[in-house]
């Protein structure tokens, strides 16, 4: 098994002798889309199950953003301390008996809870997985790498929709979550025989209550950390924007049927796939403040492109998918930069800086789902004021306060 001091003297093996180590960092950061778009094409179905309103449905997603936010906080300092290999096997373990919990839901409220339960292990297994990058590579390897994670991960919402419609279709809804589990189970068995564990020495205080708020607040006073994770809250709640409405939209409004929503769905995925190939090729040319530019630039084309073809009276299907693709593919630049970048100056606090950024973004995108579900119309005009709105305050952001060249 490789060690940490391997990893920390070769970070480039990652390309060579680490490709199951790629593999767990990118099956771990594609719970997080996995959780919140495998299900959206069985949301009518669900509501029709439940009896439940568009506000109730939006609930599932809803609270497992307020629990994905609000336990990163206490995950990071639990890495910090007890190590990333047993912090992702529990939460593998937990995100994995959750979607079985969903699955058997014969409720709304419990449904819900099992959402938040699948909330709190999908979101430890992203901040280790963004805490490995940390422990072992430098700023632009690590955005690098994230960046080729990001792109293995895009497989799940590129091709997860399109079989989740087709779960639908055939077996009903809970179909969906047990996909989930076995996926999960998958990842347990790559972590349990493939992950050495790469935090290079336990921090003993990690677990402290005077140390922990001492951590967060030098974080959170670091400007440095804000003009990285900022931004990729940003560009997440940009994409959440979607997330939201979309299913409501294309299949309630447009009168599309579930299984072409997987393939729409799969359509604008490509976006960020394609941003995720264009964020390595930046980074190794021009650096990763330089790509960041470059996102900040097509997230502002991308809202007000949006906003301007609905303005236009275009209410169709295909505007709804060239919107996401290009919000897509600008979240695929952004988001690998931003997640490298603010954890980077904080060597000792990596899972808490981890939990922090990832924090900040649940919080952004929670924010605005809950403005697109309230403002719901039966229109598309929430759902592109929004990102016009997200999509100029990300360029804004850029130019106002730009990040600085690290190690």
């Amino acid at each position: 098994m490789t060690t940490t001091g391997q990893l920390n003297g070769a970070p480039r093996l990652i390309a060579d002798g680490l490709g199951a180590l790629l593999w767990i960092i990118a099956f771990s950061l594609m719970l997080q889309p996995l959780a919140t778009d495998f299900y959206l094409a069985s949301l009518p179905a669900i509501g029709v199950a439940f009896s439940a309103s568009p506000a109730q449905l939006q609930d599932t997603l809803t609270f497992f953003a307020l629990g994905f936010g609000l336990a990163q906080l206490a995950v990071g300092p639990l890495t910090d301390h007890f190590g990333r290999r047993p912090a992702l096997l529990v939460g593998v373990l937990l995100f994995g008996g959750a979607s079985g919990v969903c699955a058997i839901a014969d409720s709304m409220a419990m449904l819900v809870a099992g959402r938040v339960v699948e909330a709190v292990g999908c979101c430890t297994a992203v901040v280790v997985a963004r805490s490995i990058i940390r422990d072992a590579f430098t700023l632009a390897e690590g955005a690098h790498v994230m960046a080729r994670a990001s792109t293995i991960l895009s497989l799940g919402p590129l091709f997860g929709p399109i079989l989740a419609g087709y779960l639908q279709t055939w077996f009903g809804w809970p179909a969906v979550f047990v996909a989930l589990a076995l996926f999960s189970a998958i990842l347990l068995a790559l972590v349990w025989v493939h992950l050495p564990e790469t935090l290079p020495g336990q921090n003993g205080d990690a677990l402290r209550p005077s140390y922990v708020l001492a951590g967060y607040a030098e974080i959170a006073r670091a400007p440095m950390f804000w003009a990285y994770a900022l931004p990729g809250a940003l560009s997440y709640a940009s994409l959440f924007v979607f997330l939201s409405g979309s299913a409501q939209v294309l299949i309630s409004v447009l009168k599309l049927p579930p299984h072409y929503f997987g393939y729409c769905f799969s359509l604008a995925v490509c976006g960020y796939l394609g941003g995720t190939m264009v964020c390595q090729r930046l980074i190794v040319r021009r650096g990763v403040e330089a790509a960041l530019r470059v996102g900040a630039w097509l997230a502002l084309g991308s809202g007000l492109g949006f906003g301007v073809l609905v303005a236009l009276g275009l209410h169709h299907w295909s505007t709804v998918v060239l919107a996401q693709f290009m919000v897509m593919f600008a979240h695929g630049i952004n988001m690998p930069c931003a997640q490298a970048g603010s954890t980077r100056p904080f060597p000792a606090r990596a899972g808490a800086a981890s939990g922090l950024s990832g924090c900040v973004m649940m919080v952004c995108a929670m924010a605005a789902g809950l403005v697109v579900a309230a403002s719901f119309d039966g229109s598309m005009v929430p759902m592109s004021m929004c990102s016009v709105a997200l999509g100029s305050a990300i360029f804004v952001l850029n130019r106002v306060w730009p990040p600085r060249r690290q190690a």
